[in-house]
């Protein structure tokens, strides 16, 4: 179980790094991403983990996997500058 755990945090720290590299415009700062992959990954490790038991290794990570990438994905910023309309006077 140590394994399992200290694999699905090395996939979020790449994740993570992944992601800034490639969408460092629009994320915030490095280590707030770094450990968002990681925190994700180990609570989607942990969650996959209970609902599928101890044998399944593969499905856990791919768990990890999905939970990191879509905690990532909520701190990313809107790509350019939001444009609002005026109202009609």
């Amino acid at each position: 179980m140590f394994f399992e755990a200290f694999g699905s945090a090395v996939l979020g720290l790449l994740l993570g790094l992944a992601a800034f590299r490639r969408l460092s415009h629009r994320l915030p700062s490095r280590p707030l991403v770094l450990s968002t992959g990681v925190a994700g990954a180990l609570f989607g490790d942990f969650v996959t983990h209970s609902a599928l038991g101890s044998g399944a290794v593969l499905p856990s990570l791919l768990g990890a996997a999905v939970v990191s990438a879509a905690s990532l994905s909520l701190l990313l910023r809107p790509a350019g500058r939001l444009r609002r309309r005026s109202a009609p006077a």
